[in-house]
């Protein structure tokens, strides 16, 4: 038991010191984010068990895909680091384990799970009682869950078939999710199906509810998902398998063109790259695919154009992920490596993206100039901003050869990854928007602007990367070294704003989408559609001309917390500013 509480706190102190400036400001935004969704779930407690067991679904279903889509999950003490000290597998996952209930996601699930004592009240004190234990064993089987599912994905991408899979998989759930208005609206949103009730989630609310051996049941799940995680800590420390055959030498005459051969082969062979294309090819082609299920296929033909620009989010720490060999590319002036790179970009994903709009868009009928241009517009724009991004702000990632036993994790920054990520997805869905207007008000003559705005984006965005490359080349590599970025003048300035002033800030970046896009923009074409009932949009059970104004009003408000946060960012400290 020493041991355990020594690894707490071990995590404990480790947090205490690795949590300053922006981490800790991003990590209480999402706190205050979690406390708030956990308190709706607690209160599901009182509404109804049925919304409850939902409720505590999803829950479940976080902990098992977030820290997959997240770069691996916490991992704050490593499996790796105890591997000298003759800990055997099992041990090692109890103390891991332990550990693991220290940090804010286990404090904010516990706070959802307080719904297990809420629902335990009104029933009576013997079953306001069972849900205190219960509560735990659900977070232990919560935390298990998602340590074995990063594991398994882990394993999967130690071969180029597991990582292919796991892409495939990993992209279909997470394009579900974002498209999970479908189905509610296909199997109907009045109830809580009874499968629901079969998960774990729910076996703790069982026992509150008077069924006891639910809580014998969640003790042996735990202590089968121990068993099953020590096996994975076990193989844990083995290397990605290789293959054997022998590797046919680059024989390019030029050195652009030994670029290119590089970074063909890397995005043919490297696992990690594997798994980011599966991904984003996966994703693209469910997200669109998806309202099949209730019979509509208008977004079928943007299949395309949607796995470009997810091709790009993967991406967009493109030079990050060379590591320190990123001075090869310092020590070759003239190689012209930007330039390689998006040739090479572009005609892997390109390809793909092509034969995937044809297809789908020919299955349709159309709409050919609204996708066509959309794509040319995509592609360029991507094939620009991917090196633009990656060396403006590069996040410091491992060197390949260093990476742990999970490949997932390719950095320490998870945070700063998943933002760039974010970026990534809104710039490049920019540089398509004058060929999308285009192609709506005049027709053929987008394909013509997407072709345009696309090389001019492939060209000037390209230019700029080789610029930066070449002017701050040290500076990079130093960043890829130490894993320390400089101070930009933008991070000081933040810095240097009240925590008031940051919480603002945070909410208004964190929140602005969602009034913005689902509640406002996507609502808002649902209604000029005639489209009504569509689950979770608001204005859409409204009538006319009410649908409009709650529509539009999302759309202000999404505006309104972008423009405040961006309003307190670019305002000077008094400090700063120059006296009259």
């Amino acid at each position: 038991m020493a041991v355990e509480v020594t690894m707490a706190q071990m995590k404990v102190a480790v947090m205490r010191h690795s949590y300053r400036g922006q981490r800790a400001q991003m990590a209480g935004t999402g706190a205050a984010i979690g406390v708030l969704l956990a308190a709706g779930t607690a209160f599901l407690g009182y509404l109804s068990p049925d919304y409850l067991a939902a409720g505590l679904a999803v829950w479940l279903l976080g902990w098992m895909l977030g820290p997959v889509f997240m770069g691996g999950g916490d991992e704050t003490l490593r499996p790796e680091y105890f591997s000298m000290l003759g800990i055997s597998p099992r041990r090692l996952a109890a103390e891991l384990l332990t550990a693991s209930f220290v940090g804010v996601a286990p404090l904010v699930t516990l706070g959802a799970l307080a719904g297990l004592i809420v629902a335990g009240a009104r029933l009576g004190v013997v079953n306001a009682l069972v849900a205190v234990p219960a509560m735990l064993l659900q977070l232990a089987v919560f935390v298990l869950l998602s340590k074995i599912s990063v594991a398994v994905v882990g394993q999967a991408l130690r071969s180029r078939v597991g990582a292919i899979v796991a892409g495939v998989i990993n992209g279909v759930v997470l394009s579900s999710l974002g498209q999970i208005w479908v189905f509610m609206v296909a199997f109907g949103v009045a109830g809580t199906p009874a499968a629901v009730w079969y998960l774990p989630s729910s076996w703790g609310l069982l026992a509150v509810r008077g069924q006891w051996w639910a809580l014998g049941a969640l003790a042996a799940l735990v202590l089968l998902l121990l068993g099953l995680w020590a096996a994975l800590l076990g193989r844990r420390a083995g290397r990605p398998r290789v293959s054997g055959r022998a590797q046919r030498p680059i024989t390019a005459s030029t050195a652009a063109g030994a670029v290119v051969a590089k970074e063909m082969r890397t995005w043919t062979r490297d696992l990690v790259r594997n798994h980011q294309l599966a991904f984003a090819l996966a994703y693209g082609f469910w997200f669109a695919a998806s309202p099949l299920v209730i019979g509509w296929n208008g977004m079928l033909p943007y299949a395309g154009p949607i796995f470009v620009v997810m091709a790009a989010g993967m991406a967009s720490n493109l030079y990050g992920t060379d590591g320190t060999a990123l001075w090869l590319t310092m020590m070759t002036p003239g190689a012209s490596d930007v330039r390689g790179r998006q040739l090479a970009w572009i005609t892997t994903q390109g390809t793909i993206a092509i034969a995937l709009s044809v297809v789908c868009t020919a299955i349709v009928g159309g709409p050919w100039p609204l996708i066509l241009a959309l794509l040319a517009a995509l592609l360029g724009g991507a094939a620009g901003l991917v090196p633009l991004v990656s060396v403006y702000a590069l996040v410091p990632a491992t060197d390949p050869h260093r990476r742990t036993g999970n490949p997932l994790r390719t950095s320490e920054d998870d945070g700063g990854l998943t933002g760039l990520a974010y970026l990534m997805l809104f710039l490049v869905l920019l540089t398509g928007v004058p060929a999308g207007l285009a192609a709506l008000w005049l027709g053929w003559a987008g394909v013509a602007v997407g072709v345009v705005t696309g090389a001019l984006c492939y060209w000037l965005f390209g230019r700029l990367a080789e610029r930066r490359l070449r002017t701050h080349g040290p500076e990079l590599l130093d960043t890829m070294r130490t894993g320390r970025k400089p101070a930009s003048s933008a991070m000081k300035g933040y810095d240097e704003l009240s925590k008031t002033q940051k919480n603002i800030a945070g909410l208004g970046f964190g929140l602005g989408a969602i009034p913005l896009f689902p509640q406002g923009i996507v609502a808002l074409v649902f209604v000029a559609n005639g489209k009504a009932d569509m689950s979770w949009f608001l204005a859409t059970y409204l009538p006319s001309p009410w649908n409009y104004a709650v529509a539009i009003g999302f759309i202000l408000l999404g505006l309104g917390l972008y423009g405040s946060a961006l309003w307190v960012v670019r305002k000077r400290p008094e400090a700063d500013r120059i006296p009259a």
